[in-house]
């Protein structure tokens, strides 16, 4: 019978344990299995007769790795290529703090992490602030590189907690096989346009995610509340771990560096942004050199909102203003007390936008260069008027 011819230890298995009454039944059955494993036996043995697997049958048709990616689409090629020519830029950065346990030595334990990239040949990372912010007093930061098991120390040299910027450094400074990502510019993206994602979401290193431009001109608040003004939108996805990590233009070019995302879970829901890289271009170098970035201001110590609402401002009071400073040019006064009476400088607008709080006034200034001039409105007791003032650079 075929079946049997087919498969005769299980031919006779299956026979002993059907009851004698119901065995003529059995026969046809099994001779219909026999039948439809015939049709699938070219796929389970070989001329050879030893057991082929569907890969090893088909084996004879895989191409070199060359020709398999000269046989896929031109736009899956070139995702490839920006992948391998810009993925070894990417690192993943560890911040671990000491903590005492119980009874025991001081040990380093992992606290957060994220993304960075290499910035430049001398081993400069840029990455997020809120990926490097630690309240322990005792951090250190690790970084590591694609390929490459090993961790090395890196070392915080800057940070812009305004732009959710910091730029670390390798502690000991090495021949970097990486080369650093090509730096674009985020003036002329076009919604619509493809970008591309490198991070470790949840800590999978090395993870591209593919979008496009959602939308430009955002704003979003940075971790110590201030804004970032041009951000990019985009739906590639960004999850936990992916901050401090590159977006790219189809031409692997750097535009932005993810920050945030939009999201009810705190996971991927289609919304994350990207600080611009111009402002980034800006800011790292400044980094690099000074460890921290000068902003434009009046040469002012503002007022503590608290008084200044006892005090019933509107504005935002001046406190004192620093000699020889912007605001002291202008004409502006340190406030003063005469008695039970006090005299404050209270700014209510800036270039036409009124200014309710000191938030206001950052976001104002934010906008601004060391340089620019800058139309104030000044309450004092009952005059309003107006002054113009040089923007100067404070630390």
């Amino acid at each position: 019978m075929l079946a049997n011819s087919l498969y005769p230890s299980t031919y006779r298995v299956v026979m002993r344990a059907t009851p004698l009454g119901f065995r003529p039944l059995a026969r046809p059955l099994l001779a219909a299995i026999g039948l439809g494993l015939c049709a699938l036996a070219p796929w389970r043995s070989t001329p050879s007769g030893h057991a082929a697997t569907l890969g090893e049958a088909t084996s004879g048709l895989e191409l070199p790795s060359s020709e398999r990616l000269a046989d896929l689409r031109a736009e899956e090629q070139a995702t490839i290529e920006l992948f391998r020519r810009n993925s070894a830029a990417v690192v993943h950065i560890t911040n671990k703090a000491r903590v005492q346990r119980f009874l025991r030595n001081a040990v380093e334990v992992p606290v957060g992490s994220g993304t960075g990239f290499l910035w430049d040949e001398r081993g400069h990372i840029v990455t997020n602030f809120h990926v490097i912010e630690q309240q322990a007093r005792e951090s250190s930061y690790f970084v590591r590189l694609v390929g490459d098991e090993t961790e090395y120390a890196a070392e915080v040299i800057g940070a812009a907690p305004h732009r959710d910027l910091a730029v670390l450094r390798l502690v000991e400074p090495r021949a970097l096989a990486a080369r650093p990502i090509a730096v674009g510019s985020s003036r002329d993206l076009q919604v619509g346009q493809s970008v591309f994602a490198i991070g470790n979401p949840f800590g999978l290193d090395q993870t591209l995610t593919t979008g496009i431009i959602s939308g430009l001109g955002r704003e979003i608040r940075s971790v110590s509340e201030h804004k970032i003004a041009g951000v990019i939108q985009t739906d590639a996805a960004i999850n936990p771990g992916n901050s401090g990590g590159p977006l790219l233009d189809s031409r692997g070019r750097l535009i932005g560096v993810n920050t945030a995302i939009v999201s009810p879970s705190g996971a991927y829901a289609g919304i994350g942004f990207a600080v611009p890289v111009d402002t980034v271009a800006r800011v790292v170098p400044e980094l690099i050199e000074r460890g921290r970035v000068r902003r434009p201001g009046l040469g002012v110590v503002l007022l503590d909102p608290g008084l200044g609402a006892r005090l019933g401002l509107d504005g935002v009071g001046i406190e004192r203003v620093a000699e020889g400073g912007a605001a002291e040019t202008a004409g502006l006064r340190s406030a003063s007390q005469s008695g039970r009476s006090v005299a404050v400088d209270e700014i209510v607008e800036l270039d036409g936008q009124p200014i309710r709080s000191q938030q206001n006034l950052f976001d104002a200034l934010d906008a601004h260069e060391a340089g620019d001039v800058v139309a104030l409105k000044i309450r004092r007791g009952g005059d309003v008027f107006e002054r113009k003032v040089t923007l100067q650079w404070i630390d």
